[in-house]
C-alpha cells in the first residue's frame, strides 16, 4: 500500500473518552497493518503533534473520540503541518462536537431535531427547574454540550431530579443541554464518502443508551436490517445524509436519531470520529453491505488521497 506512505493512527488523547480511542486506534492499526500498510500509533498525549513532521508522517487516520481530537483542535494542527487526515474538515468538528450548535443548525435549515435548551454553569443556581421541565414536556434527557459516549448523561422527569442532572453533567462541561424526553426507537446511521449505510436499530434494557450500554454490558441489541420498511429505511438514511451535509461533514461519520411518540424521527447528533472497536456501529453496519473491517478502514483512509 505505498500510495499511503507512511500512517500515524491517532488515538488516546486526553478527553474522557481515551480509553474508547485506544481500543479504536488499535482495532484500526492492526488492520492497516494486515493489509500492508506502514502504520503506527501515535498518541497525542504522550508526545506533541510536531513530532509527526520529524517522523515523516504522509497522512493520518484520526480515532481521537471527544475533545482534542473530534473538536477540530487536531485537524487545525494537521492543516498547518500539511497532513493529509480522515474525516471532517476544522469547521464541521467544531461545529458537531457542540451538540447545541449543531441542533440549532438543523433546526435553522428545517431539519428535525427535539426541542432544547442549553444551561450555562454559571446558570445552575438560578434556573427554575420546575419551569424548564414544564416547557419541555415534563420530561427531558440532560447532556454535557461536548462530550460523547453518553458521559454524563441522564434524565429527569421532576425539578430536583433536573437539578441533580444539571449538575452531574456540569462534572463535564460548561454548557449542558436539556432536551425533550424521546421515547425512541432509536437508529444510528453510518456515511461514507457521502452514501448511507444500513441503518441500525439501537435497544437496550437500560432507561436509556448510556456508556455502560454501549462499552460494558452485554444486553444491548444492535439490530441491523433495522426492522424498517423500506419506504423508512430510505427516509432514515436521507435524514442521515441531509443532516451530515447540512454541518459540511466530509469522508465519513455516524448521524444518530431518534423518534418521538408520533412516530417522527428526531436528529440527535453527529459523530465526526465514530468509535472503531469491536462493539462499534460503524463497522456493523458495513458488513451488512459486504465491507469488511479491513476494507472499511482502508476505504476511510482512501479518502485522505485527494486531500
Amino acid at each position: 500500500m505505498k500510495q499511503f506512505g507512511k500512517v500515524a493512527v491517532l488515538a488516546g488523547g486526553n478527553s474522557a473518552e481515551r480509553e474508547v480511542s485506544l481500543r479504536s486506534g488499535a482495532a484500526v492499526l492492526q488492520a492497516l497493518c494486515e493489509q500492508g500498510v506502514d502504520a503506527f500509533l501515535f498518541d497525542p498525549a504522550e508526545q506533541p503533534l510536531l513530532e509527526l513532521v520529524s517522523l515523516n508522517v504522509n497522512r493520518a487516520f484520526i480515532a481521537l473520540h471527544g475533545r482534542g481530537g473530534e473538536d477540530g483542535q487536531v485537524q487545525a494542527v494537521l492543516e498547518v503541518l500539511g497532513i493529509p487526515y480522515t474525516g471532517s474538515g476544522i469547521l464541521a468538528c467544531a461545529l458537531t462536537m457542540d451538540k447545541s450548535k449543531t441542533k440549532a443548525l438543523w433546526h435553522g435549515m428545517g431539519l428535525p431535531t427535539a426541542a432544547a435548551a442549553t444551561i450555562t454553569a454559571s446558570e445552575l443556581s438560578t434556573v427554575d427547574c420546575a419551569a424548564l421541565l414544564a416547557r419541555l414536556g415534563g420530561k427531558v434527557m440532560v447532556k454535557p454540550a461536548h462530550e460523547g459516549s453518553s458521559i454524563g448523561m441522564g434524565m429527569a422527569h421532576t425539578a430536583d431530579e433536573l437539578a441533580v442532572a444539571l449538575k452531574e453533567a456540569a462534572r463535564f462541561d460548561g454548557d449542558m443541554l436539556v432536551e425533550t424526553w424521546l421515547s425512541g426507537p432509536e437508529y444510528t446511521v453510518a456515511v461514507l464518502a457521502g452514501e448511507a449505510l444500513p441503518a441500525i436499530k439501537v435497544q437496550t434494557p437500560h432507561a436509556f443508551y448510556d456508556y455502560a450500554a454501549k462499552y460494558q454490558d452485554n444486553t444491548t441489541q444492535y439490530i441491523c436490517p433495522a426492522e424498517l420498511s423500506d419506504e423508512q429505511e430510505k427516509q432514515v438514511r436521507d435524514l442521515a445524509v441531509a443532516a451530515f451535509k447540512a454541518v459540511g461533514c466530509e469522508g465519513w461519520g455516524r448521524v444518530d436519531m431518534m423518534m418521538n411518540s408520533n412516530g417522527q424521527l428526531q436528529l440527535l447528533e453527529l459523530n465526526t470520529v465514530p468509535g472503531m472497536t469491536a462493539k462499534s456501529l460503524v463497522p456493523m453496519a458495513a458488513k451488512q453491505v459486504g465491507i469488511s473491517f479491513p476494507a472499511l478502514v482502508l476505504q476511510i483512509l482512501a479518502t485522505t488521497l485527494d486531500a
